[in-house]
């Protein structure tokens, strides 16, 4: 049983994650309107009606990929560098850190006059995304196994609510920058969730020991440890400090964590070619696309998108994969991703109802890889390394999507030069 004060970090956990990847969905979901408010006009991808006929690929000059880019490199650099050393900044720290990068992006992009700046903002909210993740999965190791499925579950949130916010309210009318503004009460929210309902053990805190000097209790059992620690009993990892670890201990640590991180990585870079690379140039005339205009077909591609992730990211408390299905997931997202390609250049769907479902089930198996990935870390490595393993394995998702970034760029403009064919 998940007593009260276990629910409540649950529930903290679950806003933690809500909150930390919100401004990251959002800048994402207004990439096209990014880029497209900073030329001064309206772009052909943003007309607010659908087309009868379509013999164009309606590129613009910039990708999203563009800001894919601003959106993961400085969280890929966070993420290869920071568990390295993050444990010399208490955790209180790093979440006002989160909170002042958080607000900042949002007055940035929405204030921009300019491309640069607009990526400068993204940039912000990349690395309060960055910190954000490394901190609180290293923090999920001082509790209960159910916060790791309760913090992706709050990430998988982030991506519906935030995509269908951006999407409903630009649609009624609302300009880019006010919709940017209006999402301004998240980092609030965010700080409520750490400092005010997180319980915080004294172990996030306490100082690191060093393996020869730590004294293990007689009656220690792992056995029972671990499952006591499942069940969310008093003698969980809040009383298990953790390792004190070198820096050659650390990259040491990575390796074991290889099995995990390589289907994550590939997960990631197969999926973030999908959204940012290809369904740009998947575009659809008004009897195959439901009326909708351009650039509600790309933005909607983003809520479905997201729909897949959440729901994905909170199943792991009904079930659990076996290291044979993660690694399924990778060939399955390739699958898609050749598929969506060969669309990209040819246009042979008939509707973009097929493409719809094909992104929810691509959102599915990039939510299902993530938490599985970071579940089972959390319950087979040591309880002291803990801490860190759970850090250095984000290194997957952001090195995969970084990877992603530099290919989507090239492969968007290759597909660009192509003559349209005709829908």
């Amino acid at each position: 049983m998940v007593n009260w004060a276990n629910a409540r970090d649950i529930v903290a956990f679950w806003l933690l994650g809500l909150c930390n990847n919100y401004g990251y969905v959002i800048m994402l979901s207004a990439a096209e309107d990014i880029l497209d408010n900073q030329k001064g006009t309206t772009s052909t991808n943003t007309t607010s009606t659908c087309e009868t006929s379509l013999d164009s690929r309606h590129c613009n000059s910039i990708s999203a990929g563009a800001v894919l880019l601003a959106d993961n490199l400085p969280a890929l650099v966070v993420q290869t560098t920071f568990p390295f050393f993050m444990h010399r900044f208490p955790f209180g720290f790093r979440a006002i850190l989160v909170f002042i990068l958080q607000a900042a992006s949002y007055f940035v992009v929405a204030y921009s006059g300019n491309i640069a700046m607009s990526l400068a903002g993204v940039c912000m909210a990349s690395l309060g995304q960055g910190i954000g993740e490394i901190t609180f999965l290293a923090m999920a190791a001082h509790y209960v196994p159910e916060t790791i499925a309760s913090w992706s579950s709050g990430t998988g949130g982030a991506g519906l609510i935030g995509s269908f916010s951006y999407a409903f309210i630009t649609q009624a009318g609302l300009s880019p920058s006010n919709t940017l503004l209006a999402q301004l009460f998240i980092p609030v929210l965010f700080a409520a969730a750490y400092f005010i309902l997180l319980t915080i053990p004294e172990t996030v805190y306490s100082p690191t020991f060093h393996p020869k000097t730590w004294i293990i209790p007689e009656n220690y059992d792992k056995d029972v440890f671990e499952a006591a620690e499942a069940r969310g009993d008093v003698m969980n990892t809040k009383k298990v400090p953790q390792r004190e670890l070198s820096p050659l201990d650390r990259l040491k640590l990575i390796g074991p964590l290889l099995y995990l991180m390589i289907p994550l990585a590939t997960v990631y870079c197969a999926e973030y070619m999908i959204n940012q690379g290809l369904t740009e140039l998947i575009i659809f005339n008004c009897s195959q696309g439901l009326n909708l205009p351009l650039s509600s077909q790309y933005r909607w591609y983003q809520v479905l998108y997201q729909l897949g992730v959440f729901l994905s990211r909170s199943s792991v408390k009904f079930f659990e994969m076996p290291l044979w299905m993660i690694w399924c997931l990778p060939v399955l997202q390739c699958a898609n991703m050749i598929f969506f390609f060969f669309e990209a250049v040819y246009w042979f769907t008939p509707t973009i109802i097929i493409i719809f479902v094909l992104i929810v089930f691509e959102g599915l198996l990039g939510g299902s890889a993530y938490v599985n990935t970071y579940n089972k870390i959390h319950k087979k490595v040591n309880p002291d390394v803990r801490e860190y393993s759970l850090s250095a394995a984000s290194m997957g998702n952001s090195l995969g999507t970084n990877i992603a970034a530099f290919l989507s760029i090239p492969l968007y403009n290759w597909v660009c030069s192509m003559k349209a064919p005709h829908r």
